[in-house]
């Protein structure tokens, strides 16, 4: 077995690429949003567009177009994007909401005398529209790939 393979991995090759795109749009998204340079957003989980529903999007783009649409490797793609897409905007949504609250109460019950001085994540999982940037920029990086890639 080549090892060594995987760096010919088409339906890989598209995923990562829209994962780092979607990653990079957040740098100048976030200097639009808040008139200052910062690199945090480019390793961290939230934000526009979605990296996560990229990356899933454009490998299951990229498994659709490399093995076809009707490939069992196609279905069990579809499935595992749907879970990472539901846990994005779901479950790690949610989970960000949760931490905002309780770093609210955190501020108000024990001002001037925290028990911690760090607070918890609060950018955890993406808004619908962050996830649907995500999604759009899987299927296009998926097929420019494909149609300009060779």
């Amino acid at each position: 077995m080549d090892f060594w393979a995987i760096l010919h991995n088409r339906p890989l090759e598209v995923g990562l690429i829209a994962w780092a795109i979607a990653q990079t749009i957040k740098l100048p998204l976030y200097f639009l949003q808040h008139h200052k340079w910062s690199w945090a957003p480019l390793l961290s989980a939230g934000g526009m567009p979605s990296s996560h529903s990229a990356l899933m999007v454009g490998t299951t783009m990229g498994t659709g177009l490399s093995l076809g649409f009707d490939s069992a490797a196609f279905a069990l793609a579809v499935a595992m994007t749907m879970i990472v897409i539901y846990d994005a905007a779901g479950v790690r949504r949610e989970a960000g909401r949760h931490a905002e609250a309780i770093n609210i109460l955190f501020e108000e019950l024990l001002s001037g005398h925290p028990v911690s001085d760090k607070q918890l994540r609060e950018v955890l999982g993406h808004t619908p529209l962050e996830v649907a940037g995500g999604i759009v920029l899987g299927i296009l990086v998926g097929i420019a790939s494909w149609r300009f890639g060779g």
